[in-house]
């Protein structure tokens, strides 16, 4: 078994428990919120006529579960349901499963979100090696203080502004939503220049959001790899500027993978409060409106989903990581 296969395996066991733990939490601490929907649905329904055990079946057909039966029962039921990819139904869109639901949804929520995390990943490592090459110069103090005002801002706090920027003051970009109803879906210019278009803040408040942490941690990475024994070498062999550049970059940015994990987690977990404010229908819109409609399926599936999207990107950049450090190859295979 490969070195890469054998870390492949223990992180999805790994996933795989935590998944487990994030999904019994969320249960209790969502059937704890005040408000029951379930309740509320059966007793609706004996006041129109119904019997109670007819009641209680249609509650248990829309829920997946019956109301009356004790919490550890509906646990059972939900975690028997979740390992077969059942989340239930949705109980603002009847009829409707919550997997179906949120399925639609990742789109909105993934796509931005890699989007911004790559576009500010690749301008800020740039931008912070030379942050640190120049750093006793103006446009090395420039770049610092830029990534230092932008690292500090809450995310919520750029979506706002971005929206008064460029949605009020000066409107050349929508405000909310996703496309403009007068293009028909479909594979034409009209309908995806307007998803482009609505696409733009978001995309840019996670890029920006994200940009602080890249160029402050690039440039300390660049610092430190600056004093290395390596590149002293390589500067009394006489190798041209370029490659010793590459060299720094190279080994420099190596720390920064375990960090791109992070970040799209955090970034995951901002997506509630940013697609809010532009009423893009993401998971975190998702589970906004789950809490507000005491959704209980809709909320526990969009905080699963966004958990799981977390672990995901934390086994990958590991697993990437892995292949481009040989360090790490080396060290492991001769243990």
């Amino acid at each position: 078994m490969t070195l890469i296969t054998r870390r492949l395996a223990g992180h999805l066991a790994r996933g795989f428990v935590m998944i487990l733990v994030v999904a019994t939490i969320s249960f209790f601490i969502i059937n704890n919120i005040p408000g029951d929907p379930m309740a509320a649905r059966y007793e609706k329904l004996v006041e129109q006529g119904m019997s109670p055990e007819a009641a209680a079946q249609s509650v248990k057909v829309l829920y997946g579960f019956l109301p009356d039966g004790t919490l550890w029962q509906q646990y059972t039921d939900y975690m028997t349901g979740l390992l077969h990819l059942d989340l239930g139904m949705s109980v603002s869109r009847p009829g409707t499963p919550v997997l179906d639901v949120l399925t639609d949804a990742a789109k909105w929520t993934v796509l931005p979100v890699l989007a911004g995390t790559l576009l500010s990943f690749l301008v800020g490592i740039i931008l912070g090696v030379y942050a640190a090459i120049k750093r006793t110069g103006k446009l090395g103090d420039a770049l610092a203080i830029s990534g230092s005002l932008l690292h500090g801002i809450p995310q919520y706090v750029l979506a706002m502004l971005l929206v008064v920027i460029f949605a009020t003051l000066i409107p050349i970009l929508p405000a909310d939503g996703t496309v403009d109803i007068l293009f028909e879906p479909g594979f034409n210019a009209g309908y995806i220049g307007s998803l482009a278009e609505h696409a733009v803040l978001p995309v840019v408040t996670y890029a920006l959001s994200a940009y602080g942490g890249w160029i402050l941690a690039m440039k300390s990475s660049v610092v430190t790899v600056l004093g290395d024994d390596f590149i002293l070498a390589a500067e009394l062999r006489g190798m041209k500027r370029s490659i010793v550049f590459r060299y720094i970059a190279r080994n420099a940015i190596l720390p920064l993978f375990t960090m791109l994990a992070l970040s799209l987690g955090l970034l995951l977990g901002g997506a509630v409060f940013i697609e809010k404010i532009f009423n893009y229908p993401g998971l975190g819109w998702l589970l906004i409106s789950g809490v507000q409609d005491r959704d209980y399926g809709l909320m526990g599936g969009a905080f699963l989903l966004i958990t799981v999207g977390t672990i995901i990107a934390n086994i990958v950049a590991d697993l990437f990581y892995t292949v481009i450090d040989p360090r790490v190859r080396s060290g492991e295979e001769g243990s």
